[in-house]
């Protein structure tokens, strides 16, 4: 069984989170949404609350597993029997984080390989931190994240 992780902190899942996940699910036998938490960034949304959207917007992919850890992704791989990392690369700026990150984790686990998927066209632009930039300006966020969270995701960004 080949399996998958997408790491990331999904702070909300956005249209491009889910864009690779669906297309993802396709490639492996399982794929492992592991939300972890961004040491350089404070979460607008609790980690339960993560968990839940994403849940709420995978049901859909019977080989989709939703988990949480704070630890290193390739521990995780490691812990799971996982062989491959994903990584969503949307830009140039993108690909040098993706790079340094890379070689980290091939150094730590030479066993795990770290695949590079780029988005469809038109969530190259779409971030969590426009998203929450977005809402802070009142603008329409339904192109942008799923849209059965947009009501959540808008409540939570507006009284944060």
């Amino acid at each position: 069984m080949k399996k998958a992780v997408y790491p990331g902190s999904f702070d909300p899942i956005t249209i491009g989170h889910l864009d690779i996940i669906k297309r993802s699910s396709k490639i492996f036998d399982e794929v492992h949404v592991l939300i972890s938490n961004n040491i350089g960034k404070k979460s607008t949304f609790s980690t339960e609350e993560r968990l839940e959207m994403i849940k709420t917007v995978t049901k859909q992919y019977p080989n989709v597993v939703v988990a949480v850890d704070d630890g290193l992704v390739v521990n995780y791989c490691k812990a799971n029997n996982v062989s491959v990392i994903i990584r969503g690369m949307r830009n140039y700026s993108d690909y040098e984080a993706e790079f340094s990150l890379f070689q980290f984790n091939r150094d730590l686990n030479p066993n795990v390989e770290t695949i590079l998927m780029m988005p469809t066209t038109k969530n190259q632009i779409v971030t969590s931190s426009s998203i929450k930039e977005l809402v802070k300006f009142d603008a329409d966020i339904s192109k942008y994240v799923p849209r059965e969270l947009v009501q959540m995701i808008t409540d939570k960004i507006k009284n944060a």
